[in-house]
């Protein structure tokens, strides 16, 4: 294993031990993935994630073999078909945090009540269509709501984060379901008030150069 791939493999396991430390899943839901070689590398199915090790990260190839004593995650297909359609995504985080599934089972998008709305690449945060786990059909809704964006949400589901590497789209994932439960709140305490277009295209200006950055050295 190529020393390359072996710090991959390890950074996903963090990854998904982050995200349980963080609130953002609980038990064996969720996955990780990332882009490696011709392929990805991305979450075994149903391994809770204190019990992961670097060897059962599953690789796997874009025409969906993969090689390993372990199944990959049920929901290799989005992983794989966002991959595959966006050449400016390295690593995808999906979960199922209670704030973004909330808003996911009311099937609602979130709205520019926020600048941080700007770390999603546009003025909302889209929830695509419902479809079955694991399926054809789940991939097309997820590519379609992730059109022109970095993350979304999926109804009755969860959420998907996507970034150029798993720091930033774990980062991604973080902000979302603050968003979401800021957003909730704000829904309780009256009628949040919607950032302009205008508003939201300067505060994108500003996210090319914000968000996670390697220290310096």
């Amino acid at each position: 294993m190529a020393e390359t791939e072996a710090a991959l493999r390890e950074a996903i396991v963090e990854t998904c031990r982050s995200m349980a430390a963080q609130g953002l899943n609980q038990g064996t839901a969720g996955n990780v993935s990332v882009r490696f070689g011709e392929g990805l590398l991305i979450t075994p199915s149903g391994l809770p994630y204190e019990e992961m090790t670097p060897d059962d990260i599953v690789p796997m190839t874009m025409d969906g073999r993969a090689d390993h004593a372990l199944a990959p995650s049920s929901e290799w297909r989005f992983h794989r078909d966002i991959l595959r359609a966006r050449p400016d995504v390295s690593a995808i985080v999906h979960a199922h945090p209670t704030y973004c599934t909330a808003f996911a089972m009311c099937r609602k998008d979130i709205p520019a009540a926020h600048y941080m709305i700007a770390a999603a690449g546009g003025p909302t945060v889209r929830c695509g269509g419902y479809a079955l786990f694991g399926t054809e059909e789940l991939s097309q809704r997820a590519l379609e709501a992730l059109q022109d964006r970095t993350c979304c949400l999926l109804a009755n589901h969860g959420m998907i984060a996507t970034g150029p590497t798993l720091p930033k789209a774990l980062w991604l994932a973080v902000e979302l379901e603050t968003l979401c439960r800021q957003y909730a709140v704000a829904l309780q305490v009256g009628r949040p008030h919607i950032l302009s277009e205008a508003e939201v295209a300067e505060a994108m200006e500003r996210f090319k150069s914000y968000g996670p950055r390697p220290k310096a050295g």
